[in-house]
């Protein structure tokens, strides 16, 4: 097939990486690993893009630019991945109708709350005309699944559970001697978090570690803290490590996400409470690692760890149970080697990319098929 794959919310080339765009390279990786030729359809961001008018002409450009280009490339269909109220779809739609061909949408989210504040009213609209719009729609959350029902057929809806590559995500015991030795930890425990240090739900995430790592500290337990990322907030939170956790945390910059299996192979629990996370590529990573993980119970988080299996999901808010929970994995070897063995069997079993985009696959090729009618 030729796709067109547009990302509304981040190109797959933003210099600043996140889980969303993770998803989104890997999905094209995994498409044109299978032989398909993929195309970046548009690098449009419509981030609140409509609250700013003077944009439209850019837009209407683009859609120009775009169906010229399909002219010379003649896609089978279109693949958009991650339209929601905040940054819906304005391309797919319109330009699918005008080349007849199928319009698919991986990872829509539909929220009915979003009508009722006028911040997101016309982002609430244009995201579901995009939703209503699509022959077929996957979901990696469940959650999202049951509230697009709502709004489309059951016949054009698909759970593809979330993955990774495992191979690229697994424990390296020369990494961890290595690491552990330059960081200076001894035989400590070492918690591991990462984020972007952003003015949002990561730092306060981060600020939320960092004072659990400084209440066991006070209890006497003896870890040290380190923390993958940077941005803005990197004062902020420097500041608040040094406060609460003296000279017993790392602050060790961005790591490429190829490179992060090293870090995770370091540490012994991954701690990161996920305030309204989606999904949290970090929790499959660092499992696949052998880590086991503590967050908070909400979002698309108990998709990904078991809870008293692969790691603890503590009520949300509730920092007392987070420092507990933290505590019996920092002070219990034994419970940590157990859980982590699972979480990293859980990643090979039921979160591989390369087994879980089988159906989506099949699931585009029968689309494409289905659209032009040449049958099931």
């Amino acid at each position: 097939m030729r796709i067109h794959f547009y990302p509304p919310f981040k190109p797959l080339d933003h210099p600043n990486p996140s889980g969303d765009q993770a998803t989104a390279r890997g999905l094209v990786e995994y498409l044109e690993g299978r032989g398909h030729e993929v195309r970046a359809a548009s690098r449009l961001r419509s981030r609140w893009i409509y609250w700013q008018p003077q944009r439209l002409p850019e837009i209407l450009a683009e859609q120009k630019r775009v169906l010229q280009e399909a002219e010379a490339f003649k896609p089978d269909l279109w693949l958009t991945y991650h339209t929601y109220y905040k940054a819906p779809d304005l391309l797919g739609p319109g330009i699918c109708r005008k080349l007849d061909i199928p319009y698919v949408i991986f990872q829509g989210i539909y929220s009915s709350k979003r009508k009722r504040r006028i911040k997101t009213l016309p982002g609430y609209y244009l995201n579901r005309r995009a939703l209503t719009s699509a022959d077929h729609i996957f979901s990696n959350r469940s959650e999202d699944l049951k509230n697009l029902r709502r709004i489309v057929a059951s016949d054009k809806l698909t759970y593809i559970r979330p993955g990774i590559k495992p191979g690229g995500f697994c424990h390296d015991p020369a990494a961890r001697e290595e690491l552990r030795g330059h960081w200076g930890v001894g035989d400590r425990p070492v918690v591991i978090s990462a984020a972007m240090f952003r003015a949002d739900v990561k730092t306060q995430g981060l600020l939320w570690v960092i004072r659990a790592c400084g209440r066991l500290r006070a209890r006497g337990i003896p870890l040290v803290l380190v923390i993958a990322g940077d941005g803005k907030e990197r004062g902020r939170i420097e500041q608040a490590a040094r406060d609460h956790l003296g000279d017993d945390f790392r602050l060790i910059g961005k790591a490429p996400r190829d490179i992060l299996y090293r870090v995770y192979s370091a540490g012994d629990v991954f701690a990161f409470p996920g305030f309204r996370e989606t999904l949290g590529m970090v929790y499959l990573e660092a499992q696949s690692c052998g880590l086991p993980v503590v967050a908070c119970n909400n979002g698309g988080i108990p998709e990904v760890v078991e809870h008293g299996r692969t790691g603890f999901l503590t009520p949300l808010g509730d920092m007392d149970a987070y420092v507990n929970t933290l505590e019996s994995l920092t002070t219990n070897s034994a419970l940590r080697k157990s859980m982590g063995a699972r979480a990293a069997s859980l990643i090979r079993t039921r979160h591989d990319l390369e087994i879980n985009y089988l159906k989506m696959e099949e699931t585009l090729n029968r689309c494409v098929r289905e659209y032009h009618g040449h049958g099931s």
